[in-house]
Protein backbone atom coordinates (compact mmCIF):
# COMPACT_ATOMS: atom_id res chain seq x y z
CA UNK A 1 0.00 0.00 0.00
CA UNK A 2 1.38 3.41 -0.82
CA UNK A 3 -0.39 5.95 0.70
CA UNK A 4 0.18 9.10 -0.79
CA UNK A 5 1.73 10.77 -4.28
CA UNK A 6 5.58 10.73 -3.23
CA UNK A 7 5.67 6.93 -1.94
CA UNK A 8 3.67 6.58 -5.57
CA UNK A 9 6.15 8.47 -7.73
CA UNK A 10 9.37 7.30 -6.05
CA UNK A 11 8.10 3.28 -6.55
CA UNK A 12 7.41 3.99 -10.19
CA UNK A 13 10.96 5.61 -10.62
CA UNK A 14 12.48 2.82 -9.20
CA UNK A 15 11.03 0.43 -11.23
CA UNK A 16 7.99 -0.88 -8.56
CA UNK A 17 5.34 -2.88 -10.54
CA UNK A 18 2.56 -0.60 -9.46
CA UNK A 19 -1.13 -2.30 -9.97
CA UNK A 20 -3.75 0.02 -9.37
CA UNK A 21 -4.04 3.66 -8.50
CA UNK A 22 -6.82 5.31 -7.22
CA UNK A 23 -7.48 8.63 -6.98
CA UNK A 24 -10.15 11.09 -5.50
CA UNK A 25 -9.56 13.61 -8.53
CA UNK A 26 -7.69 12.94 -12.13
CA UNK A 27 -6.76 16.93 -12.23
CA UNK A 28 -5.34 17.10 -9.43
CA UNK A 29 -2.97 13.78 -9.79
CA UNK A 30 -2.20 15.26 -13.15
CA UNK A 31 -0.91 18.42 -11.81
CA UNK A 32 0.88 16.98 -9.19
CA UNK A 33 3.05 15.04 -11.78
CA UNK A 34 3.76 17.67 -13.85
CA UNK A 35 4.76 19.76 -10.85
CA UNK A 36 6.83 16.80 -8.68
CA UNK A 37 7.06 13.93 -11.37
CA UNK A 38 7.24 15.44 -14.57
CA UNK A 39 8.86 12.28 -15.84
CA UNK A 40 6.30 10.30 -14.36
CA UNK A 41 3.34 12.06 -15.57
CA UNK A 42 2.07 9.67 -18.67
CA UNK A 43 2.80 6.70 -16.81
CA UNK A 44 0.03 8.18 -13.87
CA UNK A 45 -2.03 9.29 -16.24
CA UNK A 46 -2.47 5.95 -17.89
CA UNK A 47 -3.09 4.46 -14.56
CA UNK A 48 -4.66 6.44 -12.12
CA UNK A 49 -8.61 5.23 -11.64
CA UNK A 50 -11.35 7.74 -10.12
CA UNK A 51 -12.72 6.86 -6.95
CA UNK A 52 -15.65 8.60 -5.15
CA UNK A 53 -14.41 10.32 -1.93
CA UNK A 54 -16.65 8.03 0.23
CA UNK A 55 -14.86 4.74 -0.94
CA UNK A 56 -11.14 6.67 -1.17
CA UNK A 57 -10.97 7.35 2.72
CA UNK A 58 -11.95 3.33 3.40
CA UNK A 59 -9.06 2.67 1.87
CA UNK A 60 -6.63 3.66 4.55
CA UNK A 61 -6.45 4.44 8.10
CA UNK A 62 -5.81 8.28 7.28
CA UNK A 63 -6.35 9.19 3.90
CA UNK A 64 -3.75 11.02 2.68
CA UNK A 65 -4.36 14.92 1.37
CA UNK A 66 -2.76 14.37 -1.73
CA UNK A 67 -6.02 12.58 -3.00
CA UNK A 68 -4.00 9.08 -4.17
CA UNK A 69 -3.51 5.63 -2.66
CA UNK A 70 -1.83 2.83 -5.04
CA UNK A 71 -0.96 -0.84 -4.85
CA UNK A 72 2.19 -1.98 -5.86
CA UNK A 73 3.70 -5.37 -5.94
CA UNK A 74 6.45 -6.37 -3.02
CA UNK A 75 9.51 -7.42 -4.55
CA UNK A 76 11.11 -10.75 -2.81
CA UNK A 77 14.63 -10.26 -1.89
CA UNK A 78 16.40 -12.75 0.31
CA UNK A 79 18.79 -11.52 2.97
CA UNK A 80 21.44 -13.64 1.94
CA UNK A 81 21.37 -11.56 -1.41
CA UNK A 82 21.67 -8.37 0.20
CA UNK A 83 24.87 -9.50 2.35
CA UNK A 84 26.51 -11.07 -0.88
CA UNK A 85 26.42 -8.05 -2.83
CA UNK A 86 29.81 -7.65 -4.06
CA UNK A 87 30.22 -3.86 -4.49
CA UNK A 88 31.61 -1.64 -2.15
CA UNK A 89 28.52 -0.36 -0.32
CA UNK A 90 27.43 -0.61 3.16
CA UNK A 91 24.77 -2.38 4.39
CA UNK A 92 22.45 -0.91 7.28
CA UNK A 93 21.20 -3.75 9.63
CA UNK A 94 18.21 -2.62 12.25
CA UNK A 95 18.55 -5.01 15.32
CA UNK A 96 14.57 -4.80 16.71
CA UNK A 97 13.59 -1.99 15.92
CA UNK A 98 10.12 -0.56 17.55
CA UNK A 99 9.00 2.11 15.78
CA UNK A 100 7.71 1.53 12.32
CA UNK A 101 8.10 5.05 11.33
CA UNK A 102 11.50 5.42 12.41
CA UNK A 103 12.13 2.29 10.63
CA UNK A 104 10.93 3.45 7.04
CA UNK A 105 13.09 6.74 7.84
CA UNK A 106 16.13 4.92 8.24
CA UNK A 107 15.09 3.08 4.49
CA UNK A 108 14.84 6.84 3.23
CA UNK A 109 18.30 7.65 4.32
CA UNK A 110 19.81 4.49 2.60
CA UNK A 111 18.44 4.79 -0.27
CA UNK A 112 19.93 8.67 -0.49
CA UNK A 113 23.03 7.52 0.73
CA UNK A 114 22.87 4.89 -2.20
CA UNK A 115 23.84 1.44 0.20
CA UNK A 116 23.63 -1.97 -0.58
CA UNK A 117 20.55 -2.31 1.16
CA UNK A 118 18.58 -2.09 4.70
CA UNK A 119 17.63 -5.71 6.98
CA UNK A 120 15.81 -5.93 10.12
CA UNK A 121 15.41 -8.48 12.78
CA UNK A 122 12.66 -8.68 15.14
CA UNK A 123 8.90 -8.94 14.88
CA UNK A 124 8.00 -5.39 13.00
CA UNK A 125 7.59 -6.40 9.05
CA UNK A 126 10.31 -3.61 7.48
CA UNK A 127 7.47 -3.55 4.31
CA UNK A 128 5.00 -2.62 6.97
CA UNK A 129 2.29 0.06 5.28
CA UNK A 130 3.63 2.55 8.40
CA UNK A 131 7.20 1.83 7.18
CA UNK A 132 6.46 2.53 3.59
CA UNK A 133 4.85 5.86 4.42
CA UNK A 134 7.98 7.01 6.88
CA UNK A 135 10.12 6.24 3.71
CA UNK A 136 8.31 7.55 1.17
CA UNK A 137 7.89 4.27 -0.93
CA UNK A 138 11.95 4.42 -1.44
CA UNK A 139 11.80 0.95 -0.22
CA UNK A 140 11.94 0.08 -3.64
CA UNK A 141 15.40 2.40 -4.69
CA UNK A 142 17.59 -0.73 -2.60
CA UNK A 143 16.94 -4.23 -1.46
CA UNK A 144 14.59 -3.85 2.24
CA UNK A 145 14.81 -7.53 4.02
CA UNK A 146 13.89 -9.23 7.66
CA UNK A 147 16.29 -11.47 8.75
CA UNK A 148 14.97 -14.51 10.63
CA UNK A 149 18.25 -14.91 13.17
CA UNK A 150 21.69 -13.70 13.55
CA UNK A 151 22.67 -17.23 12.54
CA UNK A 152 22.34 -15.70 9.01
CA UNK A 153 25.24 -13.38 9.54
CA UNK A 154 27.76 -16.38 9.96
CA UNK A 155 27.51 -16.91 6.07
CA UNK A 156 28.39 -13.32 5.38
CA UNK A 157 32.25 -12.16 4.32
CA UNK A 158 31.63 -8.24 5.78
CA UNK A 159 32.78 -6.90 8.47
CA UNK A 160 30.21 -6.38 11.30
CA UNK A 161 30.75 -2.87 12.84
CA UNK A 162 28.85 -2.28 15.83
CA UNK A 163 27.51 1.23 16.81
CA UNK A 164 27.76 1.48 20.31
CA UNK A 165 28.40 5.01 22.42
CA UNK A 166 31.65 3.14 23.85
CA UNK A 167 32.94 2.70 20.72
CA UNK A 168 35.94 4.24 18.69
CA UNK A 169 35.00 8.12 17.44
CA UNK A 170 33.86 7.26 13.69
CA UNK A 171 36.60 7.81 11.44
CA UNK A 172 34.66 7.85 8.36
CA UNK A 173 37.93 7.28 6.35
CA UNK A 174 38.34 4.49 8.16
CA UNK A 175 35.14 2.15 7.15
CA UNK A 176 36.08 -1.02 5.30
CA UNK A 177 34.54 -1.67 2.50
CA UNK A 178 31.09 -3.42 2.78
CA UNK A 179 30.81 -2.77 6.08
CA UNK A 180 27.78 -4.39 7.59
CA UNK A 181 26.49 -1.22 10.38
CA UNK A 182 24.39 -2.56 13.00
CA UNK A 183 22.02 -0.30 14.97
CA UNK A 184 20.09 -0.68 18.03
CA UNK A 185 17.44 0.78 19.73
CA UNK A 186 17.78 4.29 21.50
CA UNK A 187 16.54 2.94 24.62
CA UNK A 188 18.21 -0.82 24.83
CA UNK A 189 20.91 -0.16 22.25
CA UNK A 190 22.36 -3.70 20.64
CA UNK A 191 22.01 -7.34 21.86
CA UNK A 192 24.98 -8.53 23.92
CA UNK A 193 24.46 -11.64 20.61
CA UNK A 194 25.11 -9.05 18.08
CA UNK A 195 27.93 -6.86 19.96
CA UNK A 196 29.32 -10.33 20.15
CA UNK A 197 29.38 -11.24 16.68
CA UNK A 198 30.73 -7.93 15.75
CA UNK A 199 34.16 -7.31 14.23
CA UNK A 200 34.65 -4.12 16.08
CA UNK A 201 32.48 -0.77 17.48
CA UNK A 202 31.95 2.52 16.37
CA UNK A 203 30.62 5.78 17.94
CA UNK A 204 29.12 9.00 16.78
CA UNK A 205 31.03 12.21 18.42
CA UNK A 206 28.72 14.18 20.13
CA UNK A 207 28.44 17.24 22.51
CA UNK A 208 29.33 16.01 26.15
CA UNK A 209 25.71 15.36 27.55
CA UNK A 210 23.77 14.53 25.15
CA UNK A 211 22.62 10.88 25.75
CA UNK A 212 21.93 9.62 22.62
CA UNK A 213 20.69 10.48 18.93
CA UNK A 214 17.04 9.36 17.05
CA UNK A 215 17.91 5.98 15.13
CA UNK A 216 17.12 7.31 11.74
CA UNK A 217 19.43 10.45 12.54
CA UNK A 218 22.28 7.90 13.91
CA UNK A 219 21.84 6.44 10.60
CA UNK A 220 21.59 9.58 8.26
CA UNK A 221 25.00 10.76 10.59
CA UNK A 222 27.22 7.70 10.08
CA UNK A 223 25.90 7.36 6.26
CA UNK A 224 26.82 10.97 5.22
CA UNK A 225 29.81 11.04 6.81
CA UNK A 226 31.03 7.90 4.80
CA UNK A 227 29.30 9.47 1.41
CA UNK A 228 30.68 13.08 1.80
CA UNK A 229 34.08 11.72 2.06
CA UNK A 230 34.20 10.96 -1.84
CA UNK A 231 32.53 7.94 -2.02
CA UNK A 232 30.74 7.67 -5.34
CA UNK A 233 27.28 6.85 -5.85
CA UNK A 234 26.86 4.00 -7.46
CA UNK A 235 23.16 2.97 -8.15
CA UNK A 236 21.13 6.02 -8.33
CA UNK A 237 19.63 6.70 -12.25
Amino acid sequence: MLEGFHPLKHALRFGANVIEVASTDLRELDRLAELLAPDLALRLRALGRHVEPAVFEQLAPLAPATGVIALAERPAIEPRDVLADPRALPVVLLEDPRDLGNMGACVRVAAAADVAGVLTTGTHDPWHPDALRGAAGLHFALPVSRLQTLEELERTDRPVLAVDPDGEPLDPLALPPRALLAFGTERHGLSRELTARADGSISIPMRPGVSSLNLATSVAAILFSWRLCGHPVSSLP
